[in-house]
């Protein structure tokens, strides 16, 4: 079993999985970053000098924080947006290493000549 393990945890696939984790997980710390400290407090200057993430609605003794709320869902937004962009980067940049890369059909094996031939015989005969 615990060679079976090391087989699957040391494949390429599920190293570059992890690699992309923790670069997800940084990335996300720096948009999360960028909404908090930067875009919500323009956005704030822009409605008023409010601050979205201290808007709340009390309910008795507890609250609910929709600006935190807003926040996060501003956040999710700018995540999404980047990693479309990404992929359709990678994307085009795949189509165009395949249009680089299309491989030439390759040449006929001797038994597609000799058919060939036989067929182009045939013809021949029947035509003539």
């Amino acid at each position: 079993m615990w060679e079976e393990f090391k087989k699957f945890a040391l494949k390429g696939n599920v190293m570059d999985l992890a690699v992309g984790v923790i670069i997800g997980a940084a990335f996300g710390k720096i948009v999360t970053s960028l909404v908090n400290d930067i875009i919500m407090p323009i956005i704030g200057l822009l409605m008023g000098g409010v601050d979205l993430s201290s808007l709340q609605y009390p309910l008795g003794d507890a609250s609910l924080n929709y600006g935190v709320f807003l926040q996060t869902i501003i956040d999710f937004f700018i995540v999404a947006f980047s990693i479309f962009l990404f992929i359709k980067a990678f994307n085009k940049l795949k189509r165009k290493e395949a249009k680089e890369e299309k491989p030439e059909p390759p040449a006929p094996s001797k038994e597609e000549l000799l058919l060939t031939e036989i067929r182009d015989l045939l013809k021949q005969q029947k035509n003539g």
